[in-house]
C-alpha cells in the first residue's frame, strides 16, 4: 500500500515494458511493483502486458501499452529535483538519449515523455522577493536548455 494519493498513468504505444526499463536503468531506488496482461476482452493482445505500476526513486507511475491513439506532448511534464549539478547533467544526458533537448531545463526523452530537470533550489530562486533579482535568474533560464547552477546563482547574486 502506499501513502501516494494520485498516481500519473504514461499512455505508450505498446512500448511501456522498454520505456520502465530505461527508467529503470537510469534512476536509483526504483522498481517494478506490478504487472497486468491483457486477457480475452483483447484477443489481438492476448498475454501481453497491459501495464505496469513501477517506482521512480519513490515516486510511483502506471505505464499503460494503449496504443497509437495517444501521443505524449509538453503540456504535462515530470519534474526532477535535483540537488547538484552532476545529478542535472547525469539525467539530463540519460534522459535526453534518442530524444530532444528543449529551452529552460526541458527534454523530451526518446519515447516522447516531457521532463523538466531543475535545481532543488529552484522555488527559492522564484519566490525571492527581490523582483529585480528573479528577474534575472529568468532572463538566465531562458537562454539556456540544460540548467547550470552557477550561472543561475549569479545572475541572482544581488547587484
Amino acid at each position: 500500500m502506499t501513502d501516494q494519493k494520485i498516481t500519473p498513468c504514461l499512455w505508450f504505444d505498446f512500448n511501456a515494458e522498454e520505456a520502465v526499463d530505461h527508467y529503470l536503468s537510469i534512476f536509483p531506488n526504483s522498481r517494478v511493483i506490478s504487472t497486468t496482461r491483457y486477457g480475452d476482452f483483447a484477443p489481438e493482445r492476448n498475454g501481453a502486458v497491459m501495464t505496469i505500476l513501477f517506482e521512480v526513486d519513490g515516486q510511483r507511475l502506471l505505464a499503460l501499452n494503449g496504443g497509437p491513439q495517444f501521443k505524449f506532448t509538453p503540456a504535462l511534464s515530470l519534474i526532477v529535483n535535483c540537488d547538484d549539478q552532476a545529478e542535472i547533467d547525469t539525467l539530463w544526458d540519460k534522459l535526453a538519449e534518442g530524444g530532444s533537448h528543449q529551452q529552460c531545463g526541458w527534454l523530451t526523452d526518446k519515447f516522447g515523455v516531457s521532463w523538466q530537470i531543475v535545481p532543488r533550489t529552484l522555488p527559492d530562486f522564484l519566490s525571492g522577493r527581490d523582483a529585480q533579482q528573479t528577474d534575472r535568474f529568468m532572463r538566465a533560464v531562458m537562454t539556456m536548455k540544460k540548467l547550470d547552477i552557477a550561472q543561475l546563482q549569479q545572475a541572482f547574486a544581488p547587484n
